[in-house]
């Protein structure tokens, strides 16, 4: 059986505190060989690098500032970024771009703060993690419009439409597919099953965003071989090659895994 990569997991939560280990190895059998963490904000990079030091080969880190923690200091933020980003190595630049679920007010800060962090991820040459929570428009127009040669990466737990999907594969990015597709009315089941397989990566957002029968309650890491399987019924295949292309994606976007 191939081993799953699973690109999008918050490991070092808070939710995660008392069992981490645990849901760490449960994910190992359930056949997930590595996890890409996402940076949220400053106050998640020592127990990102922390589990990252423990589980090497294991689990990599992302470094960037999340939209919705980009407030009137962000340039603040974005030099520690930066400063990490010339220091060491990380598998992308993440989790960056514009939320407009929470809090529209900021949104001129999100777009100069993802303008600065795609920027970065071009210097120095790495894919970027896109989070782009009712803001898909927002975030497609200042990709094309810094139009940076040779940028790829992935719109993560990606829920739009079937046009949406295109628009972004037509930028050479990935989708990342998450427990949304598993919803019975989100209709993200529809969409994938007209996607190929060949622009899919697979995720959970965890501790988010749980799959059914799990919804509501604490996303595991586990659970992504749930999100595996229902890619394969959507799509009608077998299982395994969903894993095995996938999992291709995810080592192409992410070369360092």
């Amino acid at each position: 059986m191939s081993k799953i990569i699973e690109t999008h997991a918050h490991l070092y939560s808070e939710e995660f505190k008392a069992d981490i280990n645990f849901l760490l190895e449960q994910a190992q059998l359930a056949g997930v060989a590595a996890f890409v963490m996402p940076n949220v904000d400053e106050t998640s990079i020592d127990g990102m690098l922390e589990l990252e030091e423990k589980y090497k080969g294991i689990c990599f880190s992302s470094m960037g500032l999340h939209p919705c923690y980009v407030k009137k200091d962000f340039e603040k933020q974005l030099y520690r970024v930066e400063d990490w980003l010339n220091k060491r190595k990380f598998v992308s630049v993440g989790e960056i771009g514009i939320d407009l679920h929470w809090d529209k007010t900021t949104l001129p800060y999100q777009e100069e703060a993802l303008k600065i962090q795609l920027r970065l991820a071009a210097k120095h040459k790495l894919p970027v993690i896109l989070h782009t929570r009712n803001a898909f428009k927002e975030t497609y127009d200042i990709i094309q419009s810094l139009a940076l040669p040779d940028l790829k990466g992935v719109f993560h737990c990606f829920s739009g439409t079937a046009e949406e999907a295109q628009d972004a594969i037509s930028l050479g990015f990935q989708l990342g597919i998450g427990g949304v597709v598993t919803f019975k009315n989100g209709g993200l089941d529809k969409v994938v099953a007209e996607l190929p397989i060949e622009s899919l990566v697979l995720e959970t957002d965890c501790p988010y965003l749980a799959p059914i029968p799990h919804r509501g309650k604490r996303n595991e890491p586990s659970f992504i071989a749930i999100v595996a399987h229902k890619v394969a019924e959507v799509k009608k295949m077998e299982v395994e090659e969903v894993i095995q292309i996938t999992t291709t994606n995810a080592k192409q976007l992410f070369y360092a895994l």
